[in-house]
Order: C-alpha cells, then sequence, then structure tokens
C-alpha cells in the first residue's frame, strides 16, 4: 500500500535522497530545512507499505505577491514507483494545502521543455496551462515551460486568469525525467 502525508523535519534527507536519484536539479539540504520550515503543510511525501519514502513535493508560497500563490519547487517519484498515480496524488495534497492555508489563488511551476512525462502530468491530469517559455532557465541551458494552474474560486468576486496562449509542441523526452524542478540557488 502506498500513501501521501504532510512531511516532517525527518524526511528531510529521504526527499534530499530522492531527489538525487531522479532529477538533474539539485539542493543542499539547508534548502529543503527552508521550505520545511517555512510551509511545513505544503511539503507532502509518498511512503510504501514499509514507511521508505518513494516520492514528494517541494512546494512554498509567494504571499508578497499579490494574490498569494504557490510554486512547485520539486516534484520526484523513484522509477520503481511510477505509474501509480504518486505525482498526481502528492501535487493535489500539496495545491489543496495551499488553497486551505494560504487562500492561494493559483499555482506556478516551471519544466523542462525535453521532459514530456511531466509535461503531460501537469498539462492534461493537472490541467496546468502554459503561460511562457523561459529561454536557457535551467544550468544545461535548456528552456524551461513556465506554468499555471488557477484555483477554482469560491468568491464570486474573484475572476481566473485567462489562460496563456499556447506554446510550440512539446520535443521527445530524455528517458527517466519526470518531475517540475527549478533550478538549484546560486551557492
Amino acid at each position: 500500500m502506498l500513501s501521501v502525508r504532510e512531511a516532517t523535519v525527518f524526511d528531510l534527507l529521504n526527499m534530499q535522497q530522492t531527489n538525487l536519484w531522479c532529477l538533474p536539479e539539485n539542493y543542499n539540504l539547508k534548502y529543503y530545512f527552508y521550505h520545511v520550515l517555512s510551509w511545513p503543510q505544503l511539503l507532502q511525501v509518498a511512503e510504501d507499505h514499509k514507511g521508505k519514502v518513494v516520492g514528494y513535493v517541494l512546494a512554498k508560497m509567494e504571499e508578497e505577491d499579490t494574490p498569494p500563490h504557490g510554486h512547485i519547487t520539486s516534484l520526484s517519484v523513484l522509477r520503481t514507483h511510477r505509474k501509480c498515480g504518486l505525482a498526481t496524488k502528492l501535487m493535489t495534497a500539496s495545491h489543496n494545502r495551499m488553497t486551505e492555508s494560504f487562500d492561494a489563488h493559483h499555482v506556478a511551476l516551471h519544466v523542462r521543455k525535453s521532459n514530456r512525462a511531466a509535461f503531460h502530468l501537469y498539462s492534461q491530469t493537472l490541467d496546468y496551462e502554459i503561460r511562457d517559455v523561459e529561454r536557457g532557465y535551467y544550468a544545461d541551458g535548456e528552456d524551461a515551460y513556465d506554468m499555471r494552474k488557477v484555483f477554482v474560486s469560491t468568491k464570486a468576486s474573484e475572476k481566473p486568469t485567462p489562460p496563456a496562449s499556447p506554446v510550440p509542441e512539446v520535443p521527445p523526452s530524455a528517458p527517466g525525467q519526470v518531475g517540475a524542478v527549478e533550478p538549484p540557488p546560486p551557492p
């Protein structure tokens, strides 16, 4: 059985290890601590039946901007546990906490243009829209799609932001890449 729960400080090393195994953008432990101390309810982990962390979502809030909105920093699921719906469950749990705890209007993320699996997850399963292409976003020079999901508002006075215009077709993905990631902060 697989389950999703809120991450704790005790999960950070396992989250970092999952990141190192799965993604080309890696973060130092201090960056994970920053997230868990600032927005503890937004970090989610997926566990297997033995309690081993097999996936995570690292998210934050951009509260100084108006309206407040979330940002997905990183999403990763071990290869052995992909195609089980864990990425969707992790993202949905984080989305729910953004709206419940922070009244987030929307959530944004960046994804490599070559990462077709992640692009499909975001655009087809989770209803993200492409807002822009950021040229040379990643350290290796690859471009990123800047994507956004507007949350359905329960307030009649709020109107969602209209979707951006379409962006050219996504090329085939590099083998094994899944997840949204932002480049690591400079040392």
